[in-house]
């Protein structure tokens, strides 16, 4: 994708503006969720992928980023700045809550442009949680861990491997440089299905990937696309 500087100044001056906004509208915890619809044009692919053109399901809608813990999205957005250099597109980000359980929405897209964001179901690691409790007990870098990474990932290239399509992040921190290495990837897996939440009350377990589920996982490569930022953390 080109663009010419004019086009370049602008989006970079929006997104500034609307950090502040958004900065200080999760400062207000009781602010009513908006429930703005998606559109296509929030959604389209910086990169189309080697796969059909993702669709977003009509009933997908839009809420407010206070869905995201105002520390958390703080954190968020200071690591954008930290790897600024490195992160092509930073007009949407995805940030993943580790402190709620794998029950709950806690892959969270949000447009900086916008304000809109939405939330899909998410695993982690079998290492990180070894009595399967859904919640995340601790991250690791290690290989052979088994766990989920903290820090901040940049989306690569797509491509299709054991589990089907998925998309190469690249780990920026200390905490997460092993990821591209362990092959921590985003991939959809039927145990990050929402039906898997009826019988056990929680997901399954990753080994270390982002594994969301399989009619997601469309949704999640048409927000993200390459050269964007994914920012993992708990506390």
């Amino acid at each position: 994708m080109t663009y010419d500087h004019d086009d370049a100044a602008h989006g970079r001056r929006a997104i500034l503006k609307n950090g502040l906004v958004l900065a200080g509208a999760l400062a207000i915890p009781s602010a009513v969720s908006a429930t703005q619809r998606l559109t296509a044009r929030d959604l389209k692919p910086v990169k189309q992928p080697p796969v059909p053109a993702a669709r977003v399901p009509a009933q997908a809608v839009a809420t407010s980023p206070r869905v995201v813990r105002p520390d958390l999205f703080r954190r968020a957005m200071a690591a954008m700045q930290q790897h600024g250099s490195r992160i092509t597109h930073r007009d949407r980000i995805a940030v993943v809550d580790f402190a709620a359980s794998s029950s709950q929405p806690r892959f969270h897209f949000i447009d900086l442009v916008s304000g809109q964001s939405s939330s899909l179901l998410v695993a982690h690691g079998s290492g990180s949680d070894p009595a399967h409790t859904g919640y995340l007990q601790r991250f690791s870098n290690a290989f052979g861990s088994n766990a989920s990474s903290e820090g901040a990932f940049l989306t690569d290239s797509y491509y299709t491997g054991k589990h089907g399509r998925s998309q190469r992040l690249v780990g920026m921190d200390p905490t997460n440089n092993n990821a591209m290495g362990r092959a921590i990837v985003v991939h959809s897996a039927w145990y990050a299905n929402k039906d898997v939440l009826k019988g056990r009350g929680v997901l399954g377990r990753s080994q270390g990937c982002f594994a969301v589920g399989e009619r997601d996982l469309d949704q999640v490569f048409a927000r993200l696309g390459p050269g964007r930022m994914i920012f993992a953390a708990k506390a």
